[in-house]
């Protein structure tokens, strides 16, 4: 299996598992956005919480050339450990919603 797939495959196995997580508060579901043409993955969150509407983006992920671009991470753990645990090398994915960033996520578990 070639590198892209690999990534693809380990990414949406992810998101998919985090989106399998039930909302803690409202009538929120999750959902998962895959563009396989494009390598854009997102994880977005939908519904009320009381009277408030939710909408949004919790998760975004790009593979841009050979490297994980985790653009968006609004998850409690962190998305870059999951990725690693599925195979991908911590030096191919930079963390990219940093305003100082985008850092490699290796150069992070280095410090």
């Amino acid at each position: 299996m070639d590198t892209r797939t690999a990534d693809r495959e380990v990414i949406e196995k992810a998101l998919s598992e985090y989106a399998a997580i039930p909302y803690a508060h409202g009538d929120v579901a999750t959902q998962t956005v895959f563009d396989r043409e494009s390598d854009h993955y997102l994880l977005m969150i939908v519904g009320r919480e009381k009277r408030r509407r939710v909408h949004g983006c919790l998760v975004h992920i790009d593979r841009i050339g050979d490297e994980i671009w985790i653009q968006a991470d609004g998850t409690e753990r962190g998305m870059a450990p999951a990725l690693v645990r599925g195979g991908i090398p911590a030096e191919r994915i930079l963390l990219a919603f940093s305003s100082d960033g985008p850092y490699r996520y290796s150069d992070i578990l280095a410090a």
